[in-house]
C-alpha cells in the first residue's frame, strides 16, 4: 500500500494531556489536507474538532475510559454518549484490562457491550493494550470484542507498555476473522512500519506521526 493510499486509513492522533487548542486546530488542518480517515482527540476537544472538520469528510474519533480502561462500564457508556452528542463519529474505548487479567471474561464482554449499546451504531474500536497481554489473552479479548458487537479491535493506547507489533496485529486478525476491523497504534512513525501492519492485517493505523508517514519526513516520538 502506497503512502497516498495509507493516508485514507490513518487516524491522525493527538492525545497528549498538554495539547493546546492551536495544536488541535493544526491537527484538523493536517487531516483535511492529507485526507486522513479521522482525527483522534481527547473528549474535551471533540466539539472543537467537529467544528473545524465540518464538510471535509474527515471524521472525529475520541477515546473512552482512557488510558487505563479501569473505569466502570456505566462511566464509559456516559462518556460515549456525551462524545457522540459533541460530534464524535468514532469511539476508541479501552477495555477492562484488569478484568481480563483476573479471568473475569464476562465482565470484559459486558464492559465492551455497554459502550457499543451507548454508541447506538456509531463505530466502536476496542483498545486491548496488547503490550500487557499474552497471546491467549489477545485472542480471548479480540473474540469478546467481536461477540460484544464492536467494529474494531485496536492494539494500544500509546501510553501503556509497548505499542503495536506485527505479531499482535496478526493474532488479532486471526481471532476476529476478515469481517472486523483491526487498528494498529502505538509507535508507528514511518511508512515502512505502517505497511508492515497493513500486511499483517491492519485496516486502520493510529499515529501522531501521520504527516511523516505519508510524506517521508521524520516522525515524532509520540503516539
Amino acid at each position: 500500500m502506497k503512502a497516498s493510499e495509507i493516508a485514507s486509513i490513518i487516524d491522525h492522533t493527538l492525545l497528549k494531556p498538554e495539547a493546546t487548542s492551536d495544536q488541535i486546530d493544526q491537527l484538523c488542518q493536517e487531516a483535511a489536507e492529507h485526507g486522513f480517515a479521522s482525527v483522534c482527540v481527547n473528549p474535551y476537544w471533540v466539539a472543537r474538532a467537529a467544528e473545524r472538520l465540518k464538510g471535509t469528510g474527515v471524521k472525529v474519533c475520541t477515546v473512552v475510559g482512557f488510558p487505563l480502561g479501569a473505569t466502570t462500564k456505566e462511566a464509559k457508556a456516559f462518556e460515549t454518549k456525551q462524545a457522540i452528542q459533541n460530534g464524535a463519529s468514532e469511539v476508541d474505548m479501552v477495555m477492562n484490562i484488569g478484568a481480563l487479567k483476573s479471568g473475569d471474561i464476562e465482565a470484559v464482554r459486558e464492559d465492551i457491550q455497554a459502550v457499543v449499546e451507548a454508541a447506538d451504531g456509531v463505530l466502536v474500536k476496542v483498545i486491548l493494550e496488547t503490550g500487557l497481554l499474552n497471546d491467549e489473552e489477545i485472542r480471548v479479548a479480540s473474540e469478546k470484542a467481536k461477540a460484544a458487537g464492536a467494529h474494531f479491535v485496536k492494539t494500544s493506547t500509546g501510553f501503556g507498555h509497548g505499542g503495536a507489533t506485527v505479531e499482535a496485529v496478526r493474532l488479532m486478525r486471526e481471532a476476529v476473522g476478515p469481517e472486523m476491523g483491526v487498528k494498529a497504534s502505538g509507535g508507528i512513525r514511518d511508512l515502512e512500519t505502517a505497511q508492515r501492519m497493513v500486511e499483517a492485517g491492519a485496516t486502520r493505523i493510529g499515529a501522531s506521526s501521520s504527516v511523516a508517514i505519508v510524506t517521508g519526513g521524520q516522525g515524532n516520538s509520540g503516539y
